[in-house]
């Protein structure tokens, strides 16, 4: 029965990507802006010589890395409340406190964001006298909100699996609570950690419109693969498509090396 939707699903994956792939190898006419259908490596060897794309690309690495650090830190206490703090009757109504905001639409917070971030006459400047205005902070605060249910939500699974009695043993045998949570908690939470981070990398690295509203001059992949798409260029726009699906195959292998694929 599933034979069927995954053969389809199949070949809509694979054969958007060898679209993707024979596209990048074409060229755009200088002159008349038409395709050239003639296969050439040039697109992936500005991308390797320019130092615009590379500043590009490390700068939406770094973005990325640092929404998935950021939503890590906050998670971990948010989940631990959660799962082994809160009273059970209460635990639902937070898991749904928690999602709520993705209920919500993606621009209105995005945009509600632009108004608390706005260096002139945002919230942040009228109330605290100060904001980091719109830029890589900006952006990286925006999309840390956006995407930290998806972090935390792994966590809490994670430690709601976790017996209590774990916990309980630590304590009987000396250890305090930091010795606890680096001893016992952390290493049982690893395959939840980096389900959390890919999901919050992968989403990061491929976003283009929050940069677009909170990101000022900054450019990340995704807006830049957008502008070339839009003016027409898309044999450069789908080389350098293939930077955020490399990054992302990079970092699955990664986290299969570490083993945690297999706790999923």
């Amino acid at each position: 029965m599933l034979g069927a939707p995954l053969i389809w699903l199949l070949v809509i994956y694979l054969g958007s990507l060898i679209a993707l792939l024979l596209t990048s190898l074409y060229t755009t006419d200088a002159f008349t802006g038409d395709l050239v259908k003639t296969v050439s490596f040039e697109n992936f060897s500005d991308l390797i010589h320019n130092p615009t794309f590379r500043t590009v690309t490390f700068r939406t690495v770094g973005i990325a890395a640092s929404v998935t650090v950021i939503d890590l830190c906050l998670a971990l206490p948010i989940a631990f409340f959660m799962a082994k703090v809160a009273r059970p009757r209460w635990r639902r109504a937070l898991a749904v406190a928690l999602v709520l905001p993705l209920w919500a639409s993606y621009l209105v917070k995005a945009y509600c964001w632009r108004a608390i971030l706005d260096p002139s006459a945002g919230v942040m400047k009228q109330v605290l006298g100060f904001s980091p205005g719109f830029g890589v902070v900006g952006t990286t605060i925006v999309l840390a909100y956006l995407w930290l249910p998806y972090m935390a939500l792994p966590i809490y699974a994670g430690l709601e699996k976790m017996p209590d009695s774990l916990l309980d043993a630590s304590g009987d045998l000396g250890g305090k609570a930091g010795r606890t949570f680096w001893s016992v908690v952390l290493p049982l939470l690893k395959p939840s950690i980096l389900a959390g981070a890919i999901f919050t990398f992968s989403l990061s690295l491929g976003d283009y419109i929050t940069v677009q509203i909170v990101g000022g001059k900054a450019q990340m992949i995704g807006n830049v693969i957008y502008r070339d798409f839009g003016a027409g260029l898309l044999p450069e726009a789908a080389a350098f498509a293939f930077v955020p699906v490399l990054i992302m195959i990079l970092f699955l292998l990664m986290v299969r090396r570490s083993g945690a694929l297999e706790n999923l």
